[in-house]
């Protein structure tokens, strides 16, 4: 049996982050998302030491690249250098279509890029692909 599923999504654009939980909800109501609208804040809650939010296990992020504060690839080298994080999955969900953004997103080891007017209306093709990710998983052994 599949452990219930978490996001944290890093996203700073009120409306995106809407629309992403909007179709995940779409999904799966019962989806547990917690949004972060920066890399600096979405570390403090993977390393437990947000006042607020605490995010439990199984979980993947999906992150945005261009963020204040500290941005996608800050997060990701942050994340892939900690022992503690290393093997998060992470998720790329941009408007950058860029391929040097691409490149050195997956030399990052992550486990997806998806450009933003690419994935459908109301995320609908990002909704697919979490709930294929989901079904593919055995989360029980994170």
């Amino acid at each position: 049996m599949i452990s219930k599923l978490n996001i944290l999504l890093v996203e700073d654009d009120d409306v995106s982050a809407e629309a992403v939980i909007r179709s995940l909800r779409k999904v799966d109501a019962d989806l547990s998302i917690t949004v972060a609208d920066n890399g600096k804040i979405a570390l403090d809650i993977l390393n437990n030491t947000h006042p607020t939010f605490v995010l439990d296990h199984p979980f993947l992020v999906l992150l945005d690249l261009n963020m204040p504060v500290m941005n996608g690839f800050e997060f990701l080298d942050a994340v892939r250098t900690d022992p503690m994080l290393k093997d998060t999955v992470v998720f790329i969900l941009t408007t950058s279509d860029d391929d040097r953004d691409k490149s050195k997103a997956y030399h990052q080891n992550v486990a997806g890029y998806m450009v933003k007017s690419s994935v459908g209306p109301q995320f609908a093709r990002l909704s697919t692909l979490l709930e294929a990710y989901k079904a593919a998983v055995d989360f029980k052994c994170r």
